[in-house]
């Protein structure tokens, strides 16, 4: 039987991680104080409890709103290398040995910082984070759906721009609905054009048109979420029994579903843990892995969601094992080093944890 401890020192791979949905509870509170941002409650654990109220009560709107509290600490050079470092901090004691971290640069200029500033301060508390730790992360900028193709443009140029310095690909995130990822073609094609990466929210609160576009149109080499994919497929009895041409291209191209079983839940991409298409895909062969999205909104690290994936779908040692390969074949870092972190990170620390257990 796999208990939660043995879970946690498994070697993890994080690839859908928001800067500002992961935020210490005590680290706003602190900068609160520090630069007189008013806050609904200075207390901790009061604080952290009205955080994720909004995935606990399946309420989009309240998720939501409690980005406007980590943002609004997050408009400092200081504090944005604070945050990016704890976040690093955070990372190492779940264990996790590479993440790439994302968030929206537009979103942190509102104290006189340009977008080039916001970037090299995220940057350097990420560095200061390995330092301190050894575990190495990628950074993905994100642009919004809601904003001007204008400004999504801009934020594909910086992402190029500081594709040397740490980041490693771009996204699209923000309401699906009424904001289809193709009215920012020219970003896309922009990122394309100088072979970057791209990830890209579809198919959380929209349906397969959104993940679609996505893919055809803009060009996605992962999608975030993308739990709406299922609308592509006859199910029964939990299997497959047909597919459309999209989730066949999916599988086939083995473009990468970054899933996020609490937050699905929470948000209400997914109904429950035990209707998330997750366990269908991943027994299915989709490259699936599991991701937090935000940790402090949705109370969760990645030992958390590997423990409910093993709960609720009876995944062992092994399946873990996969589901972290799964993730680390699809991150934004050149082959060489996915391989040499696969070989000598996690396929050595799964195999000495299976021998501390005598699993065989």
């Amino acid at each position: 039987m796999i208990t939660y401890d043995m879970i946690k020192k498994c070697p993890k791979v994080e690839l859908h991680d928001h800067l500002d949905g992961g935020v210490r509870v005590e680290t706003i509170i602190d900068i609160a104080k520090k630069d007189n941002i008013s806050l609904p409650s200075y207390d901790a654990e009061e604080l952290k409890e009205l955080l994720k109220k909004g995935c606990e009560q399946k309420s989009l709107s309240l998720y939501l709103r409690a980005f406007e509290i980590t943002d609004a600490v997050m408009q400092s050079r200081e504090n944005l290398i604070r945050i990016s470092k704890e976040a690093v901090l955070d990372l190492k004691e779940d264990n996790v040995v590479y993440a790439e971290i994302r968030f929206a640069p537009t979103l942190h200029t509102k104290g006189g910082l340009n977008l080039e500033e916001v970037v090299n301060a995220v940057l350097k508390g990420l560095e200061e984070g390995k330092k301190e730790t050894g575990v190495e992360t990628g950074l993905i900028l994100c642009a919004m759906r809601n904003e001007d193709p204008s400004d999504t443009l801009e934020i594909a140029e910086l992402a190029v721009a500081f594709r040397e310095k740490g980041v490693v690909g771009f996204d699209i995130a923000g309401d699906e609905y009424g904001h289809p990822p193709k009215k920012h073609l020219e970003a896309f094609q922009y990122i394309r054009n100088k072979n970057f990466n791209i990830t890209i929210h579809a198919g959380e609160a929209f349906g397969i048109e959104s993940i679609w576009q996505a893919i055809q149109i803009c060009g996605a080499h992962r999608i975030g979420h993308g739990v709406r994919i299922v609308e592509d497929m006859a199910i029964e009895g939990g299997a497959i029994r047909k597919m459309g041409s999209l989730a066949h291209f999916i599988n086939d191209m083995r473009i990468p579903l970054e899933m996020c079983l609490t937050s699905n839940v929470g948000t209400g991409a997914a109904e429950s843990y035990q209707s998330h298409p997750f366990p269908i895909l991943f027994k299915n062969g989709f490259r699936v892995f599991l991701c937090t999205d935000n940790r402090l909104m949705s109370d969760t690290n990645l030992t958390k969601e590997m423990s409910i994936a093993a709960r609720e779908y009876g995944l062992g040692i092994r399946d873990l094992e996969k589901i972290t390969i799964n993730a680390m074949k699809s991150a934004f870092i050149h082959h060489d080093e996915k391989i040499r972190i696969i070989y000598d990170v996690i396929k050595k620390g799964y195999s000495e944890l299976r021998e501390e257990y005598s699993i065989f």
